[in-house]
């Protein structure tokens, strides 16, 4: 029995109610963050101690890990990664750009798996434009959907290569809001053809690909009337039909508050609408048993998707040089910003 919804935990190693309840509640996953990470040691341990409570070795460990600002496992124990912006600053030619950001997504995946973590919270495809919230700014590749498109499948291919499940985010795309929506609900007016052209495209180009996450945005153009990711008009008509998506689909945190009503509430709209897995991340467990007790079995055609997901994952190369790829990556790192 597996429950279609993914939550976090509160420190680094699981108390005895987290134990019970996960047992319990069954959920596809748990999602870290910083204040779960300590030692190399400490987080395999973590890991290894949630597969065993789910009884699952398959169960999924998500992070955000995509270097810059949101970089969850970092120094002294793990190597600074650059934002995604940062690789067009280093590099002018599109295809040395290409090359370097799926370096830097394999070199990341070899971090994650080496302490139990087999899905990562990245490439973000997200396109800014003038106006939008610098909660994306340098997270993003570049403000050319078609290069978003290219590098985002870089890194998406890097971290499959090292056996890392990737995540792409956020569908139909975040760029263009104006607020932060882990504080704010953000209302985008642009038109269907502006979304079309440029803030679908890169999930469009990118469809195949076996999991994405949703954003908690209001687009007039769409559904004036609900966020994309409790919207079943955006999940149908945009995602799923004109973007073509057909993998396994996570919301956007529910503990962010750009969604109105109760946990309970938050978690029936978002599978009403479509969305295959509620994610929960600020370890609240009281909020996580309002998510849980929502949250249907993991069945039917999002069973398939994870399966699919499950699937996607590559056997890591055993060609792969860390050491040589790493001195390559301090190319970027050293280059003026």
């Amino acid at each position: 029995m597996v429950r279609a919804f993914v939550c976090g935990c509160l420190g680094t190693s699981l108390s005895a109610s987290e134990r019970a309840f996960l047992a319990e509640a069954a959920p596809l996953g748990v999602i870290l963050f910083k204040r779960n990470i300590g030692t190399p040691e400490q987080v395999l341990a973590l890991t290894s101690e949630i597969r065993s409570v789910l009884g699952r070795d398959d169960a999924f460990v998500l992070v955000d890990q995509e270097g810059g600002r949101v970089q969850r496992l970092s120094a002294p124990h793990w190597r600074r990664y650059p934002p995604a912006a940062r690789f067009a600053v280093s590099f002018v030619d599109l295809d040395e750009r290409i090359a370097m950001v799926q370096l830097a997504a394999r070199l990341m995946a070899l971090d994650l798996r080496a302490v139990g973590i087999d899905v990562d919270c990245l490439p973000v495809l997200d396109v800014p434009a003038d106006g939008g919230h610098e909660v994306i700014g340098d997270r993003a590749y570049s403000r050319d959907p078609e290069e978003v498109a290219q590098l985002g499948r870089a890194a998406a291919e890097g971290l499959l290569d090292g056996g890392v499940l990737p995540i792409m985010k956020h569908v139909p795309g975040h760029g263009r809001a104006g607020a932060d929506s882990h504080l704010d609900l953000p209302i985008v007016d642009a038109s269907l053809e502006q979304l079309v052209a440029s803030d679908f495209l890169p999930f469009h180009r990118n469809a195949s690909l076996p999991a994405a996450m949703t954003a908690h945005v209001v687009y007039t153009a769409l559904d004036p009337d609900h966020p994309a990711t409790i919207s079943p008009i955006v999940i149908s008509d945009i995602v799923r039909g004109a973007i073509g998506f057909d993998g396994l689909l996570f919301s956007d945190d529910l503990s962010m508050k750009a969604l109105p009503g109760t946990f309970a509430e938050k978690t029936a709209a978002l599978f009403a609408a479509g969305v295959d897995i509620a994610l929960h991340c600020n370890g609240d467990q009281a909020e996580a048993e309002a998510v849980a007790a929502a949250s249907p079995l993991l069945q039917g055609e999002s069973l398939d998707r994870m399966k699919r997901a499950l699937e996607a994952r590559r056997r890591p190369l055993l060609d792969f040089d860390p050491v040589d790829a790493a001195l390559r990556l301090q190319r970027v790192l050293a280059a003026p910003a």
